[in-house]
């Protein structure tokens, strides 16, 4: 848009003399602070503080790895499924107190004998392993190890923590 002479005069007459105003001040203002995440600082050092301070849970630890395994030729979805707990566990054996040859015999036998009951998911609680000294969680490496051998296994998986965590596994059979 362009304004021409005629608008032009108009404007200075009704507006009159304009004269500049000199000052000191700066036109430019500085540039504001970075914003600082106060919020955010004070959620930090408030979980630091519990952290540091708080009561220790000890049932929320785990302690160990889990272990898992798929017999080739399945799907993954099959292990996936298993650590879900989509199978119910219809039996259990605990092998707490039981050494190293008493506990491959046992968990022999009794994957066998659910094996014959044509139950297709079991419980095998081998314990975390924390009093088994510097060899680390013996019958839970005996476990993994004997269900890789038993044919009649087709997965297992660390089961979730609320039935025993890397504690535990359950054991997916093979129906007969």
């Amino acid at each position: 848009m362009s304004i021409d002479d005629d608008e032009r005069a108009l404007f200075r007459s009704v507006v009159g003399t304009v004269r500049r105003i000199e000052t000191g001040r700066h036109h430019r203002r500085p540039q504001p602070p970075a914003p600082k995440p106060r919020q955010l600082e004070a959620d930090e050092a408030a979980v630091m503080d519990e952290l540091a301070h708080g009561p220790i849970d000890f049932e929320a630890i785990e302690t160990g790895e889990e272990i898992s395994w798929l017999r080739p030729g399945l799907q993954r979805r099959v292990l996936i499924r298993l650590r879900r707990g989509h199978w119910r566990v219809q039996d259990e054996i605990d092998l707490h107190q039981m050494n190293v040859e008493a506990a491959a015999n046992s968990v022999r036998a009794f994957i066998l004998a659910a094996w014959r009951d044509g139950l297709s998911c079991v419980k095998i609680i081998h314990g975390k392993g924390l009093r088994s000294g510097p060899d680390g969680p013996r019958l839970k490496r005996l476990t993994a190890r004997l269900l890789t051998r038993i044919d009649r296994v087709c997965a297992f998986a660390s089961a979730p923590r609320h039935d025993g965590g890397t504690g535990a596994v359950y054991v997916l059979l093979r129906s007969r």
